[in-house]
């Protein structure tokens, strides 16, 4: 014999409601809580990832350049410090080296100014071969076994540019050139030969346009951008504090 259900009891059956709502909102939590801890979680490792490769993108660094690419020739108590920001297959910046060149080597002796130079590779399209970048590579190739000979290296680089629209100077030359100016470690002609610090300056060339730069050259005494017939007024204003 069958028994028929009895009654529903109203308050009961809201109970169930109740607690089946709360389970499955629950549930539905606890499911965008899983989602949102996986999305950080692939977030902080493509942020780790792209940290690793900005890194990775510049290429080694050249031991004596500052933190904005420079080199620094002088003494760290020099009264005033000149930043001059070039390109080595730049016409106007042969033209400053050959009217200033002196004047920076005089200051940089006698401790009255130190010289940052930005050496830049804005000019690749000048030449078939990248001679702007490779030129600026040979810079730190030399540089980073001693700065003594910098400024005697530099002004052999401009006294021997080559023409824009040409080849430029080839690696043997530019190792040759390091040589007389008296940089002879054998690991400069390898530098100069794989081009060791291109990715490095192509980030600090781009860096320089960031920071507003696009011509060369460009000259700085003490952070104040000035024409480059003030150059040695100020200089000799520093040697007078």
């Amino acid at each position: 014999m069958s028994r028929k259900p009895g009654p529903t009891n109203p308050l009961e059956a809201a109970r169930r409601a109740d607690r089946r709502r709360t389970i499955l909102i629950q549930v539905a939590v606890a499911g965008v809580l899983i989602v949102l801890i996986a999305a950080i979680g692939v977030g902080l490792a493509l942020r780790e990832s792209g940290d690793s490769d900005s890194v990775a993108d510049i290429g080694p660094v050249p031991a004596v350049a500052t933190d904005n690419g420079a080199i620094r020739i002088g003494s760290a108590d020099a009264k005033t410090t000149v930043r001059v920001v070039a390109d080595l297959q730049c016409p106007a910046c042969q033209m400053f080296e050959a009217r200033n060149g002196a004047l920076l080597q005089q200051a940089t002796a006698a401790g009255t100014a130190a010289v940052e130079y930005n050496i830049a590779a804005f000019l690749d399209r000048a030449s078939s071969t990248e001679y702007s970048s490779r030129a600026a590579n040979a810079s730190y190739c030399v540089a980073d076994t001693g700065t003594d000979n910098y400024q005697k290296w530099l002004q052999t680089m401009f006294e021997r540019q080559p023409a824009e629209g040409g080849a430029g100077l080839p690696d043997t030359e530019l190792i040759e050139i390091a040589k007389s100016a008296g940089y002879t470690d054998a690991s400069i002609g390898q530098c100069i030969a794989e081009r060791k610090y291109d990715k490095y300056i192509a980030a600090k060339s781009n860096a320089l346009l960031d920071e507003g730069i696009n011509s060369t050259p460009s000259v700085f005494v003490d952070g104040k951008q000035i024409q480059q017939s003030e150059l040695q007024s100020a200089i000799a204003g520093a040697a007078g504090r």
